[in-house]
């Protein structure tokens, strides 16, 4: 077993800590094409904060030691697209001199991003997989429910959700209420949300909804959330997450 496993190549995960994240980390196990080495997550230097999801660090931590894959962690400070680049290049020029030479992300349809991410990584030679590009998001959101896994938005965008969206349980009854604008994963940004269970997680993370807040959109490019410019953001709900 373990001999099978060391002779596949390694690559390095780019884990958001949401639904489609831990759906991706499911078909990449199960395909076996890869050995996951490490799962990559952006924070936020000053909040110890998920980029864009707002998700404590510790709830991150939490779900790499109930996978079982290493974390590599990189911070922002500023959250300019200049300093994403700067960073995220430091962290595939450690994942090259490891020999590792994929990185798999589960974007499904932006095209720009897509592109974004490749141009990136053609400078160092590493190659970018996208498992999940082109699947029919409400499928695809359906199987994880379906398949069992347990997640809860953590963040909406005021352009497309209310506040009554956050902190939600993603299950048929959310799906269902839905504006029809928006899709079903949450692609176009409209919502972002924390996984407690996924079939290969070694139990459930328990977790409860705080306070409920929102936050002005802040005039910085964001390269992990592209949202089309006819929708006018205003700024985003969050929902405080804690463990139990």
């Amino acid at each position: 077993m373990s001999e099978k496993k060391n002779s596949l190549p390694k690559a390095a995960f780019f884990w958001s800590g949401g639904k489609d994240s831990a759906y991706c980390l499911q078909k990449v196990l199960q395909e076996k094409k890869y050995e996951v080495v490490y799962l990559i997550t952006t924070l936020s230097l000053q909040y110890k904060r998920i980029t864009m999801h707002g998700v404590k660090e510790e709830l991150l931590e939490k779900q790499a030691e109930k996978i079982g894959i290493p974390l590599l962690k990189f911070f922002l400070s500023e959250g300019t697209n200049n300093e994403y680049e700067e960073k995220m290049n430091e962290v595939l020029n450690q994942l090259k001199k490891e020999g590792i030479e994929t990185v798999v992300f589960g974007d499904i349809f932006l095209e720009d991003l897509r592109e974004y991410r490749q141009n990136q990584l053609k400078e160092t030679g590493i190659k970018a997989v996208f498992p999940l590009w082109k699947m029919d998001t409400t499928f695809l959101v359906n199987d994880f429910i379906n398949q069992g896994f347990e997640s809860v938005t953590c963040c909406v965008s005021d352009a497309f959700l209310d506040e009554s969206f956050v902190g939600e349980k993603i299950n048929t009854a959310f799906l269902q209420k839905l504006p029809k604008q928006v899709d079903a994963c949450g692609e176009n940004g409209e919502f972002h949300s924390f996984c407690t269970s996924a079939p290969y997680f070694s139990e459930k993370i328990e977790i409860k909804v705080g306070e409920k807040l929102y936050k002005p959109l802040s005039i910085k490019t964001n390269s992990n959330c592209d949202l089309p410019s006819e929708n006018q953001v205003k700024g985003f709900w969050f929902a405080e997450l804690e463990l139990v």
